[in-house]
């Protein structure tokens, strides 16, 4: 599968890349970036060729890899999609429901593959841990915590985002907490009930109610101290309590992941559990937290 990679950023670089560029059944065809100079040196360093129009790119690609702010990923996708692309995009999809919508129609309408990386659900020990807690019934509560050091003084190349300053944790790390919570406990039942508080910094707190009877919470932060940062996930139900394990390998094996995922959804027709449509329905229910929190 011949793949294009659009965005330059410490995420395209450090994880999207590598990984496009050293997978045995992908080939990066090419980088697109909205900076020019900065597609020229991340083109240079992964071995590949800098693209300085988007759509030249598309046409020279199946599929597409996307390391974007959300909001500017929503319309590449479509517009990708539209140029007969499978998508490999990043997580949240969108930050509006109505763009992710269109997102979602696009892929429908081509008919193309979708996958959306969200690291939790590609990384071994975590991915096999949601697979074994979803087929377990009788879960009573969850909580999922995603407590990071991005504002509170960690030295992290997202400190700088315009996007996450914008957005928050709420937007960047969400996502990764319903990617653990709704595969086990199911869907929000309604998305009226869902409630939210704000805490220190950019700190939120969710209290979600799922349509298999069991509730859930999350903390989300990039306001933590380093010492007090950290992810953790639990349920709790008839069968005892089960707590998610330590992530112990490279972001750059579970995007490899992902690329098989996305590889084998356009050869088999069959959807991922994380396609688009599951991407959509994150929004709408981060969409429904925003507007709780006023």
């Amino acid at each position: 599968m011949k793949f294009g990679l659009l965005g330059t950023g410490p995420w395209a670089a450090s994880t999207h890349g590598p990984a496009l560029a050293t997978h045995k059944d992908a080939q990066l065809t090419g980088v697109w970036g909205r900076r020019p100079e900065a597609a020229r040196a991340l083109a240079d360093e992964l071995g590949t060729r800098p693209y300085d129009d988007v759509d030249a790119l598309l046409s020279d690609c199946d599929a597409v890899a996307v390391a974007l702010p959300p909001d500017v990923q929503a319309p590449l996708a479509v517009r990708a999609a539209g140029a007969g692309c499978h998508l490999l995009l990043d997580k949240p999809v969108a930050t509006t429901p109505e763009a992710a919508r269109q997102v979602s129609d696009a892929v429908r309408a081509a008919g193309v593959a979708s996958v959306v990386f969200f690291t939790l659900r590609f990384s071994g020990p975590t991915a096999s841990w949601i697979e074994e807690q979803a087929g377990i019934e009788g879960w009573l509560t969850g909580r999922a915590d995603w407590l990071s050091p991005v504002f509170g003084g960690g030295d992290s190349p997202y400190t700088a985002s315009p996007w996450r300053r914008e957005r928050g944790a709420l937007w960047d790390v969400g996502p990764h907490a319903l990617s653990v919570l709704l595969p086990v406990l199911g869907d929000v039942d309604d998305l009226e009930d869902v409630r939210a508080a704000r805490g220190a910094g950019d700190t939120v707190h969710v209290v979600l109610r799922h349509e298999r009877g069991a509730s859930s919470t999350c903390t989300l932060s990039h306001s933590m101290p380093p010492a007090a940062s950290g992810v953790s996930a639990e349920l709790r139900g008839s069968a005892g309590t089960a707590r998610l394990p330590e992530r112990d390998e490279s972001p750059v094996d579970a995007f490899a992941r992902a690329v098989d995922a996305l590889d084998e959804s356009a050869r088999t027709g069959r959807a991922h559990p994380c396609d688009v449509r599951f991407a959509q329905r994150v929004t709408e229910i981060l969409a429904q937290v925003e507007s709780a929190l006023g």
